[in-house]
């Protein structure tokens, strides 16, 4: 069926919905900021390793369910169709490479942050390079995520995006600098609900309107949407099979692996079992995420399937797609657009207030503190707090820029593969190579940024042919718009890219350089970044005397390790039998993270993850 013009917005349950929602997640982190204090780093290294594995299970689903996560993927499984579901296969891959080959190593040594690892592994030069790079890769990310509900704002209120960005980024940012995110579990718990709860009203109501599963499985598959199966090896194409499970798997890698949110979180597990189970729980979680966020992308191509509100000019990018379809299908019932439109706000909330101050506590610990180690801890907590509201003005910048590169999903994957893919290789290089060294490591890790880094930003500048992307066709005869009246396939477009940004040069020849190696589908920038990382790596170390060195065999994957996972079967309890890095009054040597809480546990066990 077409869909009619859509001219309705919020109405006034809707915005009591959403500032109810709002309120209540501010009210309990002030509660707990300013009325239950935080706790001493001394408690958290006591009992950060308390935690059973279903609720850092949960944690970590929770952070996989971002904003971009509720906007993005729906939008590409109706431009690209249900291919995207194969992340389901990437995501085991990811799972038991986390738990079999990084997690042993982090788990053993009792560390709380990554870029310990680096220091104690190679020296502090490569663990400053490692956290220059992640304060970018976050800046960029951060950028993208405030982007992402302005969006949804914009198309749901009519609301200016531009003011709409600036006072989200606000918002975030005095959230932050207040204490507002002191890592409560109740803050989480409260808006896990708001998501889960924003997600099924859009996907319950939209099968009910669609007349059922079946009308919307019989649309999507008259409309190419049900490709589930593409197993051409190109990797310049977008989406096949081996770009999903191969590129895909690497660049999640980057996320669950080495992120230092990730890491903390499972190694506040009271054993090691416990830790790989809340991984391989947290499989699951991510499984029904996406095919939750599957069915989404169905039911929009269900409903538009006749009418694309995106080429029909009804909405100006294709990630307003779903803050569209909530206006659309639940404008019958008051107060749950505004719930849906909550839904991505505390997905959002979370993450930047989490991350601002994650980045504060690194340039802080690792960047002005070594160089001035006389300064008093409250002079240290109200740097803090200034450096928190400049990386929330920072991101806001970070926004507009991420208004100018296409489609959201591809950007943070995109940010997340160049940067992400050489730091995994960095961190490969460490765990699975003994003889590597910290020169091999300097120059693998600065070659492969730089290789990553060259893709990346030629192919924002040269995007690839829609031949490469493969867009499927969008109608908008059931518009009723008479200058839309016809079938606009991008299938056979020539010179328009499927998700212009500003960035693309529009004039220039197309050369081999662009259609090959430009073209290289985003989900194989990780890829390639590790791969250049370890090879280099591997080479400069053995030409600069690494079989010489000689290395502590907790800093390397072991044959132990692996033996490990047998030890349950005797029923003895897993112990760690190797000492934190403790410094004394000051948390461990991790100061990425002594100015923040991350994973609080209070007496009943709840866990107050941080997440990206």
């Amino acid at each position: 069926m077409g869909a009619q013009q859509l001219t309705r917005t919020f109405v006034v349950w809707d915005y009591l919905v959403f500032a109810g929602m709002l309120s209540i997640s501010a009210a309990i982190g002030v509660y707990y900021a300013f009325c239950r204090g935080g706790q001493t780093q001394k408690d958290f290294l006591m009992g950060g390793r308390k935690m059973t594995a279903l609720p850092v299970a949960l944690s970590l689903t929770s952070s996989f369910m971002s904003a971009i996560t509720i906007l993005g993927i729906p939008s590409e499984i109706y431009r690209f169709g249900a291919i995207f579901s194969m992340y389901g296969f990437s995501y085991i891959i990811m799972v038991v490479i986390t738990s079999e080959v990084f997690l042993p190593v982090f788990y053993k040594l009792g560390i709380t942050s990554t870029y310990e690892y680096l220091e104690l592994r190679f020296n502090k030069r490569i663990r400053l390079c490692g956290t220059a790079l992640f304060i970018l890769q976050t800046v960029l990310y951060m950028g993208v995520v405030i982007y992402a509900p302005a969006l949804a704002m914009n198309q749901a209120t009519g609301l200016n995006l531009w003011g709409t960005i600036i006072t989200t980024g606000v918002i975030c940012t005095f959230y932050s600098s207040m204490g507002g995110f002191k890592a409560v579990v109740w803050i989480h718990v409260f808006q896990v609900g708001i998501k889960m709860a924003g997600f099924f009203s859009v996907i319950i109501q939209g099968t009910v309107v669609q007349g059922g599963i079946s009308n919307i499985l019989n649309d999507s598959y008259h409309g190419g949407r049900l490709n589930f199966w593409d197993f051409n090896p190109n990797p310049l194409q977008r989406y096949t099979f081996w770009t999903i499970i191969i590129g895909g798997s690497i660049t999640w890698l980057t996320v669950f692996g080495i992120s230092p949110a990730q890491v903390q979180r499972y190694n506040a597990c009271k054993s090691r079992f416990h830790a790989k189970m809340s991984l391989y729980i947290n499989l699951i979680g991510c499984w029904g995420i996406l095919a939750c966020t599957t069915l989404c992308g169905l039911v929009l191509y269900s409903r538009y399937h006749e009418c694309d509100p995106w080429t029909s000019k009804k909405v100006s990018a294709p990630d307003q797609l779903m803050p569209y379809l909530a206006l659309d299908i639940l404008q019958d019932f008051p107060g749950l657009p505004g719930l849906f439109v909550a839904c991505i706000y505390s997905a959002t909330l979370s993450t930047v207030s989490a991350s601002v101050n994650a980045l504060a506590a690194v340039t802080i610990s690792d960047l002005i503190k070594p160089h001035f180690p006389s300064l008093s801890e409250k002079t240290l907590s109200q740097l803090c707090k200034v450096t928190s509201m400049l990386y929330g003005a920072l991101c806001i910048g970070m926004a507009a820029l991420a208004s100018l590169m296409g489609a959201l999903l591809q950007v943070v994957l995109s940010i997340f593969g160049i940067i992400g893919g050489p730091l995994l290789g960095l961190f490969s290089l460490g765990i699975l190579v003994p003889f590597a060294n910290s020169m091999g490591a300097l120059v693998g890790l600065t070659t492969g940024f730089a290789i990553s880094l060259w893709v990346g930003i030629g192919a924002q500048l040269y995007p690839p042919l829609p031949e490469r992307n493969l867009p499927l066709s969008l109608i908008t005869d059931g518009c009723n718009v008479t200058s839309f009246h016809h079938q606009r396939n991008w299938n056979a477009t020539t010179g328009t890219p499927f998700s212009p940004n500003a960035f693309q040069v529009h004039s220039a020849e197309r050369t081999p350089l662009m259609d090959n190696w430009y073209s290289l589908s985003f989900l194989y920038f990780s890829t390639v970044g590790m791969l250049v990382t370890l090879l280099v790596g591997i080479i400069v170390s053995l030409l600069t005397g690494g079989r010489k060195q000689s290395i502590d065999d907790r800093f390397l994957l072991t044959k132990e390790d692996f033996l490990s996972n047998f030890d349950f079967f005797k029923k003895e309890k897993l112990v760690l039998n190797q000492t934190l890095y403790v410094i004394e009054n000051d948390g461990t040597e991790a100061p990425a993270f002594n100015y923040i809480k991350m994973n609080f546990v209070e007496d009943g066990g709840e866990n107050h993850g941080l997440h990206f």
